[in-house]
């Protein structure tokens, strides 16, 4: 799994290192392969869900999700990419994760 990029250059272990490693997981279960790319695509400058299709980032082995799941998914996708801010600050909290994430 990727660290955040501030540790790099901190070494400061806090709470937005756990919601990056999240995100990266997230992506990770979305995509059915390690992010790398996205990762290096986000972490270079800030990426919305509006940037990215959700075609672009779900595993193409999977059929394209129709309905209300497709509305989940793309939550989970932007939830997934707001956790990977390079800014820490800008990360949500655990907390903001765990109430949006559909039921």
């Amino acid at each position: 799994m990727d660290a955040a990029p501030e540790l790099a250059y901190t070494m400061e272990v806090n709470e937005k290192l756990d919601v990056y490693s999240f995100g990266v997981l997230m992506l990770e279960v979305l995509m059915g392969k390690h992010p790398g790319d996205l990762i290096t695509h986000v972490s270079s400058s800030p990426v919305t869900a509006h940037d990215i299709l959700l075609k672009d980032i779900l595993d193409s082995r999977l059929p394209i999700p129709r309905t209300r799941m497709e509305k989940e998914v793309a939550l989970v996708a932007k939830l997934a990419l707001a956790c990977l801010h390079p800014s820490p600050q800008c990360r949500p909290t655990m907390r903001q994760v765990s109430v949006a994430l559909p039921k």
